[in-house]
């Protein structure tokens, strides 16, 4: 199957039309050592140095801590741009990314807990929304499913990210505004995933 031309759009991630590559899909090889694969692996060992540095600060704002937490986020950005330029798609990147994402959330929201850098009752629905995607990805994994990536999902991934991000440099409500933005965008996705397994689930069998 021939690749969809190389626009500006599909580039940056916006064009998504098509479907995911077959790659990607449920069934093909893991095909970890890819070039967006290294650089998902360097994101992912970085979490636990993000952690010590920033709990290891006196008040969890801590310039490198914060320099890696940005890095870590941007690199979701840079690893599918890469695997988009050089067609170095792969099952395991399609996994690996949005565990990061999510454990760098987590992260963020435990840092921000510890020297209440943000709202308490905010970070818990991040952390509940998180735990719920992974097991309702385990769910679907165990029965063969793919849940498709949601496009609203993909937008509450940058002001969740940047409110934790902001919150970890200086106190401002900037950062409040844009984790009520997340949550909103956060829960509104969690809404269409639960809705498209609870579909797939009670979708009546083709077999006889």
């Amino acid at each position: 199957m021939a690749q969809p031309r190389l626009t500006f759009k599909r580039l940056v991630g916006i064009d998504r039309s098509g479907g995911p590559p077959p790659q990607t899909r449920r069934g093909a090889p893991l095909n970890p050592w890819t070039l967006p694969n290294a650089i998902g692996f360097v994101r992912l060992a970085a979490l636990p140095v993000f952690l010590v540095l920033a709990l290891g600060s006196g008040d969890g704002r801590d310039t490198a801590a914060t320099v890696i937490y940005a890095a870590v986020a941007w690199g979701d950005q840079l690893d599918g741009l890469v695997a988009r330029v050089t067609g170095q798609y792969s099952r395991l990147g399609t996994l690996l990314d949005p565990l990061t994402d999510r454990l760098l959330v987590v992260s963020g929201v435990v840092v921000c807990w510890k020297f209440e850098l943000l709202p308490c009752w905010g970070l818990a629905i991040l952390v509940a929304r998180e735990v719920l995607m992974l097991a309702l990805t385990q769910l679907a994994l165990r029965r063969g499913m793919d849940l498709d990536i949601k496009m609203v999902g993909r937008w509450a991934v940058w002001p969740v990210m940047g409110s934790i991000g902001v919150a970890l440099i200086w106190e401002t409500w900037v950062s409040d505004v844009l984790l009520y933005v997340g949550i909103a965008l956060t829960l509104w996705a969690t809404a269409l995933y639960v809705g498209d397994g609870w579909r797939e689930l009670h979708r009546p069998s083709s077999s006889a």
